[in-house]
């Protein structure tokens, strides 16, 4: 006898739906755990942005790390990184000790955040840097002199530009 087994209509759409949100979850975090890459960022810092982004709910480290099949460490780090970038917050919720995360989805404040505390601390420091590297010169031949002082010089001019540049853009991406 071949009988075949129907599925309630109800059933079946949620199970479609329950399908579509994992395979969505799933791109996200490949997405964001790329993205993540072309910044140097870990792997992990990528997973966790990637399933907080869709997660409607917050969730609590000890749920991501679970989702993700990654180790508390790694999710406390990645966490951890995130929250430093202003990419992730931590959300109430009555009743539960632990702090739940939600994703920062207002990438033009991302942005900004990331010009004005990762990148400018390190232009402010180049000048100084520049500065000893150009103390740090041996005495040597008129050529070489003049190929390490156009290498000096171009940094100089990149960091100046840079130092210019990106505060306004940081300015703009804020409106």
């Amino acid at each position: 006898m071949n009988e075949r087994m129907t599925v309630p209509a109800n059933l079946q759409a949620e199970s479609n739906t329950t399908i579509n949100a994992r395979n969505l979850e799933l791109e996200s975090i490949d997405f964001f755990v790329r993205l993540m890459s072309m910044l140097g960022m870990p792997r992990s810092v990528g997973e966790i942005y990637g399933l907080l982004y869709f997660s409607k709910d917050s969730l609590p480290m000890d749920q991501i790390a679970s989702r993700l099949g990654i180790s508390i460490g790694s999710a406390s780090q990645g966490l951890r990184t995130l929250r430093s970038l202003k990419a992730v917050r931590t959300a109430y919720v009555a009743g539960d000790r632990r702090d739940h995360y939600f994703a920062e989805t207002e990438f033009r404040r991302l942005f900004s955040n990331f010009i004005k505390d990762e990148i400018m601390p390190h232009l402010d420091s180049a000048k100084d840097r520049i500065s000893r590297m150009e103390k740090s010169l041996p005495e040597q031949s008129p050529e070489e002199d003049e190929f390490y002082a156009v290498r000096i010089e171009k940094l100089r001019r990149l960091t100046k530009a840079g130092g210019r540049l990106l505060p306004a853009l940081a300015g703009l991406l804020k409106l």
